[in-house]
């Protein structure tokens, strides 16, 4: 299933369905096997059509406001992959997840390993944002973020926090590495402020410069490196 998705063929999910139902072949044989591995040389075919390893893209989207990120959604709501649907031909998946309101970087790969490294939590992958509040934030709640906040999914604390250089109190840097879902804005919630503006400045290392909101690039070879050497 592995090898179908990377192909672009379909999600693993998907692919399982179809090995089940016997369409798929390794050198003329048909697999019904889930996990039976691919070998170098071997022919992979899908209802009678050979299907080749897929290159392995990389795309890193300055997301806008007003889209959710998934695949697609069955409501009609305006959905990320628009936004980066020339990028290239094969099948890419969003890496992690921004809420709606959120804007910022959000990364897009074909590579499942990748994407299974930099959204688990043994890895750590640290992610930035620019919070901006509703109303000045003192600084005894700096110290509560980071000694940690209780909330409904357990004890949660940022790595970093301080006021953005030359904002105003109500602006706030955030570092956390925790990919729990709306992480930030809970966090804030529970000391009693409301987000009005959340902004991805920077994730695993990679970060917005050169890259307009809206627009999309595609990872140069260091930072691929760079992302495939993170402990």
């Amino acid at each position: 299933n592995k090898y179908l998705s990377n192909a672009g063929v379909c999600s693993r999910r998907e692919a399982d369905v179809l090995i089940e139902t016997g369409v798929v072949t390794v050198n003329g044989k048909i697999i019904t096997e889930l996990g039976y591995k691919i070998n170098p040389g071997d022919v992979v075919q899908y209802d009678g059509e050979t299907i080749n390893a897929e290159t392995k893209r990389y795309v890193l989207l300055n997301k806008p406001k007003g889209f959710i990120t998934t695949m697609d959604d069955p409501r009609g709501r305006k959905t990320v992959m628009s936004l980066v649907k020339k990028a290239c031909r094969e099948r890419i998946y969003p890496v992690g997840r921004l809420d709606r309101e959120t804007t910022g970087l959000l990364l897009f790969t074909n590579d499942g390993d990748m994407a299974k490294k930099l959204t688990h939590p043994r890895y750590q992958a640290v992610k930035m944002y620019h919070v901006e509040l509703h109303k000045s934030v003192v600084k005894e709640d700096l110290e509560k973020l980071l000694n940690g906040i209780d909330l409904e999914d357990g004890r949660t604390k940022v790595d970093k926090v301080e006021y953005v250089e030359n904002g105003t109190s109500k602006e706030l840097g955030v570092e956390i590495h925790s990919g729990k879902n709306r992480i930030v804005r809970r966090l804030f919630e529970a000391l009693g402020y409301t987000v009005v503006k959340l902004d991805r400045v920077q994730f695993g290392g990679l970060t917005k410069k050169d890259l307009p909101r809206g627009y999309y690039r595609h990872l140069t070879e260091q930072e691929i490196a760079f992302l495939k050497m993170t402990k």
